[in-house]
């Protein structure tokens, strides 16, 4: 389990605090502890083994993350550390290198971040290290969230029932010092780890739609507490207008913790905000996500409805229909404008997630593991637990309450969620006399090699509304679920 602790006797020397999805003062309850023990306090942020797996975007997006954390810290009078190698590797070098008798972290929830902390763990234990795992990353501990038979929760409505009243601690405040070493460890230079490479020429484009940092989130959340949150209820579904907090993208390198997020969320509800009670439901639905790749970490790889392993998707990416998809030219309005926004800004809009991922697993019958390697290259706030439940969700493989053979018409939802076609017309250049800064920015994001341009005619429907919904629900006919 993450949540165990292994203890050296009484440790001495620095603490070597290895920052992960934390960066951030407030509420950080290791790094909290850290500062309280008095001894030395050496902040350390790792490329190792994990990361360097993940896609393009998001490990850019991190190591921008870490580069304002450094910052922070150093306003503290400390430091951030960058290595980059194997972490157990590195930590056990650092060890040497600073005469630390601990090693502390925030804790990780899904599959292959608990098998690297495992190995961590072990590896310092018989080197007679004190490794500590603190809480931080959710409201709730995954194993701490039960049903009345002692089992794991399945469906989201009950979990959010079983959790919506339970007294989550206030937020911790701010550390605003580090006892400093006698003597800092070296540190490599992350700019010469080059992470916006794989990013191209989207780096540029992307850079301008981001807020990275922990006085960022706090200002972003704050103003949509203050500003938005009454309307979020309705507004959220919208996507030409800005409805939503946009904090994932924080909460994912944890520059605001969620009990901060849940305690804004909670004072405006009891303010009488009807639109905050869906806020804290969104906050729990990313518990959720984390409450079920801990107890099935199937979810995060494969069809957490094993049934769904003989179903016939379509698992070739280079098909010229997955090839339009990931494009953004489809045909679709809803799905392109998604999809532009998304290689745009790093972002898509959640009621467009969920229209381009029925779009790809059900109209085009492609499987939803290439949706979800796509968003794992191109989201900014993308989160291996939420990506990977919010495909399932979609495709009809996962934890779902509702009959998989839901299919949403794209053409449809555009008509209620963009009447004016704000959305739609903000992302698709095509066809416009005068098309929008951001429609153009798409051509200066893409690779040239798609060789694309906004004078190119609007393509018709690759699979159209009608024609995919039918293609879909014959499948389902023949599958004995």
């Amino acid at each position: 389990m993450t949540g165990e602790t292994t203890d050296a006797g009484e440790a001495s020397g620095p603490i070597l605090y290895w920052v992960r999805r934390d960066f951030r003062l407030g509420d950080n309850p290791g790094l909290s502890a850290a500062a309280e023990s008095g001894r030395p306090v050496i902040p350390v942020f790792i490329l190792d083994e994990v990361m360097e797996g993940h896609g393009a975007c998001p490990r850019w997006r991190m190591g921008l993350g870490a580069e304002a954390f450094a910052t922070a810290l150093e306003g503290i009078g400390s430091r951030l550390i960058f290595r980059r190698g194997k972490a157990l590797e590195v930590l056990r070098a650092l060890v040497a290198e600073t005469g630390a008798g601990s090693v502390w972290w925030g804790r990780a929830y899904d599959p292959e971040a608990i098998a690297r902390d495992k190995a961590v763990k072990a590896g310092l234990k018989e080197d007679g290290i004190d490794a500590r795992s603190w809480a931080g990353h959710l409201l709730f501990e995954p194993w701490t969230v039960e049903t009345k038979t002692g089992d794991f929760y399945k469906v989201y409505t009950p979990f959010w029932k079983s959790v919506k009243d339970r007294e989550v601690p206030a937020a911790l405040p701010g550390v605003s010092a580090l006892t400093a070493p006698g003597a800092w460890p070296g540190s490599e230079d992350p700019g010469d780890w080059d992470l916006a490479r794989a990013m191209n020429r989207g780096a540029e484009i992307v850079r301008a739609h981001l807020t990275i940092g922990e006085d960022a989130a706090r200002g972003r959340l704050a103003q949509f507490i203050g500003h938005k949150v009454a309307d979020y209820a309705e507004a959220r579904d919208i996507p030409g207008v800005q409805g939503t907090s946009r904090v994932s993208e924080n909460l994912t390198y944890g520059e605001i913790s969620p009990r901060t997020a849940w305690h804004s969320g909670m004072r405006a509800f009891n303010e009488g905000k009807r639109g905050a009670e869906t806020f804290l439901k969104e906050l729990v639905w990313r518990e959720f996500a984390y409450h079920l790749a801990y107890h099935t970490p199937r979810i995060v790889s494969g069809n957490w409805r094993e049934e769904w392993d003989a179903f016939p998707w379509n698992e070739d990416e280079r098909t010229a229909e997955v090839k339009a998809w990931k494009q953004g030219r489809t045909g679709i309005c809803f799905v392109d404008a998604a999809m532009r926004e998304l290689y745009v800004t790093g972002y898509m809009h959640n009621r467009a997630r969920m229209i381009v991922a029925s779009y790809l697993t059900k109209h085009l019958m492609c499987h939803w593991r290439i949706g979800q390697a796509w968003f794992e290259d191109c989201l900014i706030d993308w989160d291996p637990a939420s990506n990977a439940m919010g495909w399932q969700w979609s495709a009809g493989s996962g934890p779902d309450a509702t009959p998989y053979f839901r299919v949403f018409n794209p053409v449809t939802q555009l008509d209620k969620f963009d009447k004016n076609r704000d959305y739609a017309s903000r992302w698709i250049a095509e066809g416009q006399g005068r098309p929008p800064k951001d429609a153009l920015a798409y051509f200066e994001a893409i690779p040239r090699r798609w060789n694309m341009s906004p004078d190119d005619a609007y393509p018709d429907p690759v699979v159209t509304a009608d024609e995919g919904r039918k293609r879909a629900l014959a499948a389902y006919e023949n599958r004995d679920f």
